[in-house]
């Protein structure tokens, strides 16, 4: 039986950056962040689990649909989700994604502030305060055989990978410079080691894949 595997991919530009500078809940991903995703909001493989018709089909939608399947949780700080620092309040955020979100598998984010879980449609979001140890033991129980996503942002996604619990790293790098704001692999050091797997060029896109040495 395959071990489930921990597993992230995330959109970046060429200067290292997954979201730009000065973000903030009208505009999450900052200064010029949303074009890290032209590429695959424009794709079928995006569109149709998002309740979209039609779609661009090009080299991308094979590396999407493979980075989409056997996923059985995912792991979000709370950037990802939204609703801005502090304690929830009396009428808490629901995440930026309707009554429907896109996930349909149980979310766990990270937060300091407790909340009971929240289910939209097939989604139910577990608010966890224990840090990354507890979060990836809740999402490794809820996906059984099937892999675990660390969704982002970059600060999550840089302590998964500093601790060594990250088994594949797919970056998809986007032509673009954004200049500051949330970075990859910030503070993480060199300790870490990455197996090249492949690479997919595809327009707008380069998609590379490693494995994480152990």
């Amino acid at each position: 039986m395959q071990m489930s595997r921990v597993r992230v991919h995330i959109s970046v530009s060429a200067d290292g950056y997954v979201a730009g500078p000065n973000q903030s809940e009208e505009n999450p991903l900052g200064e010029a962040g949303e074009r890290l995703h032209d590429w695959v909001v424009a794709l079928r493989a995006w569109r149709a689990p998002h309740g979209l018709e039609g779609g661009e089909v090009n080299a991308s939608n094979a590396v999407v649909e493979e980075a989409q399947a056997n996923i059985g949780a995912e792991i979000m700080g709370r950037g990802k989700f939204g609703g801005g620092p502090g304690p929830w309040g009396e009428d808490p955020w629901r995440g930026w994604w309707g009554e429907d979100p896109p996930f349909h598998m149980p979310v766990f984010v990270l937060t300091h502030h407790q909340r009971e879980p929240l289910t939209l449609s097939d989604t139910t979001f577990t608010f966890v305060t224990g840090g990354i140890e507890a979060a990836l033991e809740q999402a490794r129980a809820a996906a059984g055989e099937k892999d675990v996503l660390i969704g982002g942002g970059a600060d999550v996604i840089n302590q998964y990978l500093g601790t060594g619990h990250v088994d594949e790293l797919e970056l998809q790098v986007v032509p673009l410079l954004l200049g500051g704001g949330a970075r990859l692999f910030e503070g993480i050091g060199l300790d870490l080691e990455l197996e090249q797997i492949r690479v997919v060029e595809a327009p707008g896109v380069a998609h590379l894949k490693y494995r994480v040495v152990k």
